[in-house]
């Protein structure tokens, strides 16, 4: 009986030590990625950053490949359905939503992904989730007030989130002009003027 007692305290023990080591080089991979893009994380830089070794980063993660995944998965959380009851207060909530994600540190590793999308199919599967998870609450914000008759049934979903997003993203990551909630508002109030 004290035998098996002193099995499961090494085994918790132990169980604690990998998840803490995993936690620091996905902590690490994740400063890396923000820095630097993809192209700047290697095993040996994370090695290097987070103390564990890279025998330990491969025993927890076959590839560089499988750890980027991971860490990138990770970095982008699902916006919330606000829900307000009118398409204006969803959108408006949304697009500042969008707002603040794009300056989070995050964001300097998106077009990283894009790119790397391009020629790795792993990633294009986690760039088109990322996607995914944006897009999907748009969607639910725009059917819903189409169901609502707050918008005419013929507005295309995906014509209306561009014309969101577009200016928010062409800000973010072309002419790096600022963009804040305000912003973000008189977008949401051109769009809804232009999409009807």
């Amino acid at each position: 009986m004290e035998k098996k007692r002193i099995s499961r305290r090494a085994e918790k023990a132990t169980d604690e030590r990998v998840e803490k080591s995993r936690k620091t080089v996905l902590a690490a991979t994740y400063e890396l990625l923000t820095q630097s893009g993809l192209s700047g994380v290697s095993v040996d830089a994370v090695s290097r950053r987070s103390g564990v070794a890279k025998t330990t980063i491969y025993r927890h993660w076959r590839s560089r490949e499988a750890l980027l995944l991971e860490a990138c998965s990770q970095l982008s959380s699902k916006p919330q359905d606000p829900n307000t009851g009118s398409i204006k207060g969803d959108l408006e909530l949304l697009a500042a939503g969008i707002t603040a994600r794009l300056h989070h540190p995050w964001s300097t590793v998106l077009p990283s992904i894009i790119d790397a999308a391009e020629r790795d199919k792993e990633l294009a599967k986690l760039q088109s989730q990322i996607h995914e998870q944006t897009r999907g609450v748009f969607v639910t914000a725009i059917e819903r007030a189409q169901e609502r008759g707050e918008l005419s049934r013929s507005q295309d979903v995906h014509e209306l989130m561009a014309l969101i997003l577009g200016p928010l993203l062409y800000r973010r990551f072309f002419s790096r002009e600022s963009f804040d909630a305000e912003f973000a508002k008189r977008v949401v109030e051109r769009a809804l003027r232009n999409g009807n």
